[in-house]
């Protein structure tokens, strides 16, 4: 087997050809040497498999429509030939999640954001062990993150933000997704000059993406949060989001026409494993 060091090099290698499936393979065989992950490390295993499940997702909708096109014209050829792709795809996308799960399970953390990646296309009644499976994940994170880390720590806010969607998007409760999102943002406040300069560059850009989602979701919703404090609290630096927190950001925008933007928490630690 390589080195720990050649694995690392082969997915970096991997990164800068695009080739997503290959990173992942070697950051996954990483994962699987039950060592403490470097914060390089961490980022790598999670773009690997944040792109891989992106890419697989857009497919799965784009042949959604496709099919839905095919039985408008009445060609059942095209649509059982669609069919057959969307049920391809499917099945790759489902191992690729319950892989993503059972290395994090064995030998890092568990994590709810593959089990919403699998209730996106699952059917009950699987769809509903899935999503208790994802919910009992995000608030196992979430309590270990108030336990252990400040209220503006980017990996809890990350935690807090990716719950918020779960809310809104898979059990349709706009009113849960409000109050954790806002809860999260005013409880971060305070703390936000305490955490340091590197923390809280990433931590104001997860507090932006709270406030983009509550300003959606608040068109449906009483609950309401002081923009101009908010403005005031993240304008110290450029809170750009890199690209490497976002998860399914493109494919939430483009296909569901929502703001639900998450991010993966596990690029964003400075210091936790």
């Amino acid at each position: 087997m390589e080195s720990r060091l050649d694995l690392t090099f082969r997915a970096s290698l991997a990164e800068k050809a695009e080739r997503y499936e290959d990173m992942m393979d070697a950051m996954n065989n990483i994962a699987t040497l039950n060592l403490w992950l470097t914060v390089k490390e961490r980022e790598l295993l999670s773009m690997s498999y944040q792109k891989v499940a992106t890419a697989k997702l857009k497919s799965l909708h784009a042949l959604t429509y496709a099919e839905l096109e095919a039985q408008d014209e009445g060609n059942e050829r095209h649509m059982k030939m669609t069919i057959e792709f969307r049920h391809k795809v499917e099945n790759e996308l489902d191992r690729l999640c319950y892989k993503v799960i059972d290395t994090i399970d064995k030998h890092l953390l568990p994590k709810g954001d593959y089990y919403r990646y699998l209730a996106e296309f699952k059917t009950e009644p699987e769809n509903s062990r899935v999503i208790d499976h994802s919910l009992k994940a995000y608030e196992n994170a979430s309590n270990i993150a108030e336990k252990n880390m400040s209220p503006a720590h980017p990996v809890r806010l990350g935690v807090a933000l990716n719950i918020s969607i779960f809310y809104f998007e898979m059990l349709n409760s706009t009113e849960r997704a409000c109050q954790h999102a806002k809860q999260a943002f005013e409880d971060a406040l305070p703390n936000l000059e305490l955490i340091g300069e590197q923390l809280y560059n990433k931590s104001s850009s997860i507090l932006q993406l709270l406030m983009k989602n509550l300003a959606f979701w608040n068109l449906n919703s009483n609950m309401d949060v002081d923009a101009e404090h908010t403005q005031d609290a993240t304008g110290r630096s450029d809170a750009s989001v890199d690209s490497n927190m976002d998860v399914g950001a493109d494919y939430t925008s483009e296909h569901k026409g929502e703001s639900g933007t998450s991010v993966d928490t596990t690029t964003c630690d400075g210091d936790a494993k």
